[in-house]
């Protein structure tokens, strides 16, 4: 397309991973930088439109750097962190809301309840490597959305229990993986979809209300 910068080539032909998935608020990001660019006058208004068609059709994060490669980074979101320690006695710790989840975290809990809200975090990689130390009273609880995939196979577990939920949509493409290692001696693992609200349930149970 005009104006259009091209990728960077891989020759090496090796790195047969698949690309992560975009989402709609991937595209929404990158559109408004698109807009920005196209007011500082650094993109055509022919320029922008094709870009803005390419981004709201792009279906890999790979397809939207490409849009955005040879703009400033202003309006982007910031890099995820490599690694982000969470080591809690007593009391509660939350990550909710647009959140950006690392490649690693290594969570140790003891009387305390963790926990890590996917539902409207900024994923930038496909794997989160969850590394963990439940103690007596350390729980974490996983809230999911779909695409997401919960994975404790690598979990030592002397005591306590593990419940994984299915999400809704479970043929959703993957866009993250979340391969839990490490031990539990004495905390529970929960992962789960976000809980309905109040008015959908009264919604559903409505007379007339096939649920359908």
């Amino acid at each position: 397309m005009t104006g259009e910068p091209r990728a960077a080539d891989d020759s090496s032909g090796h790195d047969t991973r698949p690309e992560l998935r975009a989402s709609d608020r991937d595209r929404d990001q990158v559109v408004e930088v698109l807009q920005v660019a196209a007011g500082d006058g650094r993109l055509t208004a022919t320029e922008l439109d094709e870009r803005l068609d390419a981004a709201l059709s792009a279906r890999t994060m790979g397809e939207l750097t490409v849009l955005t490669a040879d703009l400033p980074s202003d309006g982007m979101p910031p890099q995820a962190k490599e690694l982000v320690r969470i080591d809690q006695r007593f009391g509660d710790v939350t990550r909710t809301g647009r959140w950006l989840v690392p490649r690693r975290m290594e969570i140790r809990l003891m009387f305390c309840d963790a926990k890590l809200d996917f539902t409207e975090a900024v994923i930038t990689h496909s794997t989160l490597h969850l590394d963990v130390d439940l103690r007596v009273g350390g729980n974490l609880t996983l809230v999911t959305r779909p695409g997401i995939l919960v994975d404790t196979d690598g979990l030592e577990r002397s005591s306590g229990e593990i419940k994984i939920r299915p999400v809704p949509e479970p043929d959703a493409p993957l866009t993250l993986q979340v391969r839990v290692t490490g031990q539990s001696r004495g905390g529970d693992i929960t992962a789960r979809p976000p809980r309905r609200k109040v008015s959908e349930l009264l919604r559903r149970r409505a007379p007339g209300n096939t649920g359908s």
